[in-house]
């Protein structure tokens, strides 16, 4: 058993979290002294690394895990494909009875909701600017012209690797490029 304890700020004290885990049978704590909210958790991402299938990582509450729902279900969600058990003190979670597996499963389909939710914002969003005329996703390795001349060259027998040499992308940007629909020259 594995604890893991944070508090939020240098001015709190982990000893009540550490006393709790330890009554609780914990071997070994990892602890963090900041806010949950960033993802820059040494004592977190430590633990991480050091738990294996089968251990058991306790918290003396849920919300120790992370400050929002997604932060504590991807963490969870970490856990659980790692074969980790999770155990919450205040909240009686114990992912080793058939009440904390069935809280194991709420929260994957919650994780796969937000999950399915934020690709739909996403969606939404390049529709949105698609339809406002605005180029989504990466910029193109590529300027019109050069994708021209990259044509030009290749109908006059130009490699395609001394097209990628020559221009510095990939070998299918260089495809990409030959591919495309030739543009109507600007008037």
């Amino acid at each position: 058993m594995v604890g893991y304890a944070r508090v939020s700020t240098d001015h709190q004290s982990l000893d009540q979290q550490r006393d709790a885990l330890t009554v609780a049978g914990c071997e070994r704590l990892f602890t963090d002294q900041l806010s949950g909210v960033g993802d820059n958790r040494p004592g977190l991402a430590a633990l991480l690394d050091y738990v294996r299938a089968g251990d058991t990582v306790v918290v003396v509450a849920l919300d120790r895990l992370g400050r929002s729902l997604s932060g504590i279900i991807r963490t969870v969600e970490t856990l659980t494909e790692a074969g980790v058990l999770l155990r919450s003190l205040r909240e009686g979670i114990d992912y080793s009875t058939a009440t904390g597996r069935m809280l194991a499963g709420i929260f994957a389909a919650l994780a796969a909701y937000e999950r399915e939710l934020m690709h739909e914002r996403a969606a939404a969003a390049r529709a949105a600017a698609r339809a406002r005329g605005r180029h989504t996703g990466r910029p193109p390795k590529l300027t019109p012209a050069q994708a021209r001349q990259i044509r030009s060259l290749r109908e006059r027998g130009e490699s395609i690797s001394d097209l990628v040499a020559g221009y510095g992308v990939s070998r299918a940007t260089i495809y990409r490029a030959l591919n495309t629909a030739t543009e109507p020259a600007p008037a």
